[in-house]
């Protein structure tokens, strides 16, 4: 980051941050400075890779995947770089010292989206998740700081978390994109068939096979809530607590609405975010 004024790069990520993790964005407010604006540029580029995969109307998908890892390599090296968003992105990976490794898992993770429609069981699932979300629990944990190494594993159980939260709440979504990201051999011991998810059916079974769902996901979250006090950083661990407890929230609201994801979307208002923030920031269990 420059000195005396943001450069063209960070002010791009953070626009991007702004417009598409509206969420993240609040609570990043109350970042340092400089680690704020380094989570904006890992945020640019894995928001890049959802685009590779996730625009329908992107003919070349895996040639968008293979030009982001063109562009993560030489990130890595010390050649020139023309675009602010890419020479801002290979500060933060030099400053914090953020493995390459970690992105290669999560372009494998956004490639198993062009190859993967189904998920046969609950372990396939969870490498898809660990490689696009758990490791970005770690590349945010380069940049926060912590104490302890057993902290990394809490990084991955919370981003994990955070993404069967997102599978959960986007049934709908992801079964018209024709994905379903729920273990099918679960779904068959339930007895919930794609025609259910078709028909947006929400029967005595259904609401028992996402209270099992739902379970495994809150099992995650509180695996994870000791490692969050291993951050260094109070105002990290404030921001982590932030995104976890905004993102359970959405398990919540899926319960409060009976459970019907399909025509009623499990958001957290605006409202309700400026509250958890508040109750946090009150209670100080972050210091």
């Amino acid at each position: 980051m420059c000195d005396k004024k943001i450069c063209p790069g960070f002010r791009e990520a953070r626009k991007i941050t702004k417009e598409f993790a509206s969420t993240f964005y609040l609570a990043s407010l109350f970042l340092p400075k400089k680690k704020k604006y380094a989570s904006y540029a890992v945020y640019a580029i894995c928001r890049l890779s959802d685009e590779a995969v996730d625009n329908p109307v992107s003919l070349g998908q895996n040639e968008n995947l293979q030009k982001l890892d063109l562009k993560i390599s030489l990130a890595y090296t010390e050649k020139q770089i023309n675009e602010p968003l890419l020479a801002a992105f290979r500060q933060t990976v030099n400053t914090y010292k953020i493995p390459k490794e970690y992105f290669d898992a999560l372009t494998r993770g956004m490639r198993m989206d062009l190859e993967l429609k189904r998920y046969k069981d609950f372990g396939s699932l969870y490498e898809y998740c660990y490689r696009v979300a758990g490791v970005v629990g770690l590349i945010m944990l380069r940049i926060f700081g912590y104490k302890d190494s057993s902290a990394e594993g809490a990084a991955v159980k919370l981003g994990v978390a955070m993404q069967l939260t997102n599978i959960l709440r986007d049934i709908k979504e992801d079964f018209i994109r024709g994905r379903i990201y729920l273990p099918q051999d679960e779904m068959s011991r339930f007895n919930i068939s794609e025609q259910q998810l078709l028909a947006g059916d929400v029967d005595e079974k259904f609401k028992e096979f996402l209270r099992f769902q739902i379970k495994r996901c809150w099992q995650f979250y509180n695996d994870c809530s000791q490692g969050i006090k291993l951050i260094n950083n109070p105002l990290c661990r404030f921001v982590v607590l932030c995104m976890k407890e905004v993102y359970s929230g959405i398990l919540e609201r899926i319960e409060k609405n009976s459970f019907d994801v399909f025509t009623t979307r499990a958001q957290v208002g605006k409202l309700k975010k400026a509250g958890i923030i508040l109750r946090i920031l009150l209670e100080r269990k972050y210091l």
